[in-house]
C-alpha cells in the first residue's frame, strides 16, 4: 500500500490547485482523475474571470496559486469589465484557449515535485473512528493518507440529460464515479443533488459573422498574475448576436421535451446562469436575449454559444439556432446538455474546508455546491493549504470577509449553506471597496509568504512595488503646491479649480480631474510603473471611503474576536429562539461574528449569546 500525505480526488480546477499547493508545501501528494484528458479541463465556457470571479483569480495569484499565471498564458482575448463604474467592481475576464490551458496545466502538474498524477476511479474513502485513512480505487488498489480532499466537481454520480436522452456520465461524456457517493453517505457525509448545464458548440466555418457585432479585447495588455509575465498578446474577437420571437416560439413549443421540464433533471440549477428555456419562461416579456459566440481556441473550429445553455433535444437545438442572425446555417459539433450531480452540504464543513466530524476529510469546489472555475480553484487552494497545515500541526488559514473574496466565498458556504449552485458576486462582499482586484497582492501576498507558497521572485517583485507605493504616498503628502500664478495656470490647464492656500500633492490627487500622470507632467514628479500609479490614485481619491470601511471592519472584528466554545449546548440556552438554537447547533459557529451571519439567528439571539459568554467568563474567574 502506497503512503501519501494528501490524496486529492478529482483534477479539475479545485483539484489541481489543491494538489499543487500541498506538494509545494512539502507534502507527498496523489492527484487522481477519471481521465488524464480532463486535467484542469473547462467543461463549460472557455473563459476565466469576470465580475467577482476575476477578483478571486487575482487573490489566488497573490497567495501563490497557479490559475492566474496559466490563464495569462492561455489567453486569446482580455477585457477589463465595469470600467464605467468604480474601481471596486473593475474585473478582468479572459477568453482562454481551452485545449492549450488544459495542456499547460497538465504539464505543470506532471512536473511538480512531490506530486503523482494517476488516472483512477476512486470508489471509496476509507475512514476509521472518524479519521481518514485513505482511498480505494475500482482497480482494488488502496492508497493510504491521513488527509483526503474531495474535488469531484460535477462528476459525482453525474447524469447527462438533453431531451429524452439521459445517461450516467460526467461532463463531455466522460465516466462519472457511481460508487463514491454511497461511500460518502456510509461515512456520514450529507449529500445534495444539484444541476448545471452547457450550450451547444458549433462549427466556426458555418457561421456568418457579418450579421453579428464583433467584441474586441482591450488594446491595453492586462494580466491576472501580479508577476506580469505576458507583455504582448494577439487577440481574437468574440461576436454578439440575439435570439428573436421566432427562436422563442420554437423553444416554447417544445418545453415539454426539455430535460428541465420533462422530469429527467432532478437537481436544483443555478439561478444566475439559467438555461435558454428558463429565460424564455422567466422573462416572457422579452423579445430577445443576447448570445456571445466565443472561440474555444486558436486550433479548433469549435465555438461556444454563451447564453444558450439547453437541455432540449438535439434536433430542437439545431432548429432554434437556425433562426438566429449569423447562425442560419450553423452545424452543431456538440449538443448542449444539463448535468445532474451529487455535492456536499457545505454546512458540514469548518472554515478550513475540513469536515466537522471526519478528521482529515476536506472538500473543495463544485463538490461544495458552488459553480464556476474560479470559485473552485479558490477553494482548492485553501483546502490544499489547510490539509498540509493540519499535518504540520499548524493552525488553519482562514481568510476573513474583510481580507478577501475567498473569505467571503468560504464563509458564505460554511455559515449560510446553499440551496443552489453558489456563484461569487461583488454584491456578496460588504467591504468590496477594500477588496479590489488591483490590491489583491497588497492584501494577501504577505499571507502567501507566511504560508510558504510565495516564491522569491514573487516576493521580490511584491516588496519592490509595495515599498515604491509607500514612498510615493509619503512624498506626495509632504510635497506642497502654493497658490502662485504659475501653479494656478497649471491647475487651469489640468481642468481643475484654483487653490486658495497651499495644498499637498496627495490632496490634489483626490480631485477627479487629476491623474498621477497629469500631476507628474505638471509638477515634475517621477514616472511610476502603471500599477503603482494606479494604486496611488485609488488610495488618494478613495481615502475617505476606505477609512470608513476600515472603521466598519474594526467594529465587526469585535464580534469576530468573541469566540464561542466548541462544547456549547445551544439547545440548553432557554432564552434563544427555537430556530436559532437549531441553526447554531447545526453550523456550530466559531465566533459571535459568524453566528450573526446565520440565517434565522436574530440580533436578540446574539445578545443572549453575549450575556451567556459574559456569565461564563465570570463563573470561570470565580
Amino acid at each position: 500500500m502506497e503512503q501519501y500525505d494528501v490524496i486529492v480526488i478529482g483534477a479539475g480546477h479545485a483539484g489541481v490547485e489543491a494538489a499543487l499547493a500541498a506538494a509545494r508545501l512539502g507534502g507527498k501528494v496523489l492527484l487522481t482523475t477519471v481521465t488524464l484528458d480532463n486535467v484542469a479541463f473547462m467543461p463549460c465556457n472557455p473563459s476565466v474571470g469576470g465580475p467577482a470571479k476575476g477578483h478571486l483569480v487575482r487573490e489566488i495569484d497573490a497567495l501563490g496559486g497557479q490559475m492566474g499565471l496559466s490563464a495569462d498564458e492561455a489567453c486569446i482575448q482580455m477585457r477589463m469589465h465595469n470600467t464605467g463604474k468604480g474601481y471596486a467592481v473593475h474585473a478582468l475576464r479572459a477568453q482562454a484557449d481551452k485545449p492549450f490551458y488544459h495542456n499547460l496545466m497538465k504539464k505543470i502538474v506532471e512536473n511538480q515535485e512531490n506530486l503523482d498524477l494517476k488516472q483512477l476511479m476512486i470508489d471509496e474513502v476509507i475512514v476509521e473512528k472518524n479519521e481518514v485513512k485513505g482511498v480505494k480505487a475500482e482497480t482494488g488498489e488502496v492508497f493510504a493518507a491521513p488527509c483526503v480532499i474531495l474535488a469531484t466537481g460535477t462528476y459525482l454520480r453525474g447524469k447527462i440529460v438533453y431531451g429524452e436522452v439521459n445517461y450516467d456520465s460526467g461532463p463531455n461524456g466522460t465516466r462519472a464515479p457511481q460508487k463514491l457517493s454511497a461511500s460518502l453517505l456510509h461515512i456520514g457525509v450529507k449529500l445534495m443533488r444539484f444541476k448545471t448545464g452547457t450550450p451547444a458548440r458549433i462549427d466556426a466555418r458555418t457561421l456568418d459573422y457579418s450579421k453579428m457585432e464583433p467584441q474586441y479585447g482591450d488594446a491595453q495588455v492586462y494580466n491576472f498574475s501580479f508577476l506580469n509575465k505576458v507583455k504582448t498578446r494577439e487577440q481574437v474577437p468574440c461576436y454578439l448576436t440575439y435570439t428573436n420571437p421566432t427562436t422563442h416560439k420554437i423553444i416554447r413549443d417544445n418545453l415539454q421535451r426539455s430535460g428541465m421540464f420533462n422530469g429527467y433533471v432532478e437537481g436544483v440549477g443555478p439561478r444566475y446562469c439559467p438555461s435558454i428555456e428558463a429565460k424564455i419562461v422567466r422573462f416572457a416579456d422579452k423579445d430577445r436575449h443576447q448570445l456571445f459566440l466565443e472561440p474555444e481556441g486558436l486550433d479548433t473550429n469549435e465555438v461556444y454559444v454563451q447564453g444558450m445553455s439547453s437541455s432540449l433535444p438535439a434536433d430542437i437545438q439545431i432548429e432554434f439556432m437556425h433562426t438566429i442572425p449569423g447562425l442560419e446555417k450553423c452545424q452543431m459539433m456538440r449538443a448542449g446538455y444539463a448535468i445532474d450531480y451529487d455535492c456536499l452540504d457545505p454546512l458540514q464543513l469548518k472554515a478550513s474546508l475540513e469536515h466537522k466530524q471526519i478528521s482529515g476529510l476536506f472538500s473543495a469546489g463544485q463538490s461544495n455546491g458552488t459553480s464556476g472555475y474560479e470559485e473552485a480553484a479558490a477553494q482548492g487552494l485553501m483546502a490544499g493549504i489547510n490539509a498540509m497545515r493540519k499535518l504540520q500541526g499548524k493552525q488553519a488559514i482562514v481568510i476573513g470577509r474583510s481580507q478577501g473574496y475567498i473569505g467571503v466565498l468560504i464563509d458564505d458556504l460554511v455559515t449560510k449553506g446553499t440551496h443552489e449552485p453558489y456563484r461569487m458576486m461583488t454584491s456578496r462582499a460588504e467591504y468590496r471597496l477594500l477588496l479590489r482586484q488591483d490590491n489583491a497582492d497588497l492584501r494577501l501576498t504577505p499571507l502567501g509568504q507566511e504560508i510558504g507558497l510565495v516564491n522569491s521572485e514573487r516576493w521580490s517583485s511584491f516588496t519592490a512595488k509595495r515599498d515604491l507605493l509607500e514612498r510615493t504616498l509619503f512624498s506626495l503628502g509632504q510635497t506642497y503646491v502654493a497658490p502662485t500664478e504659475e501653479n494656478q495656470k497649471k491647475l487651469a490647464e489640468l481642468g481643475t479649480s484654483a487653490i486658495r492656500s497651499k495644498i499637498s500633492l496627495l490632496e490634489l490627487l483626490k480631485r477627479q480631474q487629476i491623474s498621477y500622470a497629469k500631476a507628474a507632467q505638471a509638477f515634475g514628479l517621477p514616472e511610476l510603473p502603471a500599477v503603482v500609479a494606479e494604486q496611488v490614485e485609488i488610495q488618494a481619491k478613495y481615502d475617505g471611503y476606505i477609512l470608513k470601511q476600515r472603521q466598519e471592519v474594526a467594529k465587526a472584528l469585535k464580534l469576530e474576536n468573541k469566540l464561542l466554545p466548541e462544547s456549547i449546548d445551544y439547545r440548553s440556552i432557554k432564552e434563544l429562539s427555537t430556530e436559532a438554537a437549531e441553526k447554531l447547533a447545526t453550523v456550530r459557529p466559531v465566533s459571535l461574528g459568524q453566528a450573526s451571519r446565520i440565517s434565522g439567528v436574530s440580533p436578540a439571539d446574539i445578545s443572549v449569546l453575549m450575556i451567556y459568554l459574559e456569565a461564563k467568563r465570570r463563573k470561570e474567574e470565580q
